[in-house]
């Protein structure tokens, strides 16, 4: 009996090391994102370290740290260097990361307006050994440029975060994981890309944390006679930069 005759007679449920098509893909080191719902749907039930992940939004930053905050404070617990952020479009507000865990000394802002000095920074980081993760916006990179990137965090094993337009998700890109992250009122994240069959619907998460989410309550039930949408759109603010809401 040749050997294709005895494959084909192997029942592929019995080989728990082969990949099937219908499973996510084994992964090798990840980090729990914080989300139940978005860990259910990632290979290794997390974020995947040594490798690119791509984030792409229509609006930058909208989000973000309602995304990543929850592996952030985990890998910075862990790792006693900075998170680096690189070309950050809006400048991160203390106080409300420090009230959820992410003391904002441990955050290192580097501000490069040219996209060659924001790959290099973000390389440059990569390669640092007291780097805990890296967090880079850069819209019109190429894929050359992002292989560049991902090689550097799968050599030294870093967290990577490179964020793009949404215009850029029919281009080619060398990253594990994409997701476009989208919404207002709630996160809806739709998995483009992971090792493993496709998502056909999108993932939808709070925008803000449970702890913010508990604040405004009360802030609202103290506040008699106005709705709450009109007391947020009256303020001018955004809910999650609430000075009051993120430090009492």
């Amino acid at each position: 009996m040749s050997c294709v005759q005895e494959l084909r007679k192997l029942d592929p449920s019995s080989l728990p090391h082969v990949w099937r098509v219908a499973d996510l893909a084994p992964a090798n080191a990840t980090i729990a994102t914080g989300h139940s719902r978005l860990d259910a749907a990632l290979p290794g039930s997390g974020w995947p370290t040594g490798c690119l992940i791509e984030i792409l939004q229509q609006t930058p930053a909208r989000h973000v740290w309602q995304l990543l905050l929850p592996a952030l404070v985990d890998i910075m617990r862990r790792k006693a260097g900075p998170a680096v952020l690189v070309g950050s479009p809006l400048q991160p507000f203390g106080p409300s990361l420090s009230a959820q865990g992410l003391p904002a000394e441990r955050l290192l802002c580097v501000d490069a307006e040219q996209p060659r000095l924001r790959l290099w920074a973000a390389e440059q980081a990569l390669r640092c050994a007291q780097v805990a993760a890296v967090l880079a916006w850069l819209p019109a990179a190429k894929n050359e440029e992002l292989r560049r990137l991902h090689l550097a965090a799968k050599q030294h094993q870093r967290l990577l975060f490179v964020f793009r337009r949404v215009q850029s998700r029919d281009e080619a890109s060398p990253a594990t994981l994409r997701l476009q992250v989208q919404g207002v009122d709630c996160i809806e994240i739709e998995v483009v890309k992971r090792r493993g069959p496709p998502l056909l619907e999108p993932l939808i998460l709070p925008a803000t944390s449970q702890r913010v989410r508990a604040l405004l309550q009360a802030r609202r039930a103290s506040r008699t006679g106005v709705p709450a949408a009109n007391e947020i759109a009256a303020s001018g603010r955004s809910h999650v930069l609430d000075r009051t809401a993120t430090v009492e």
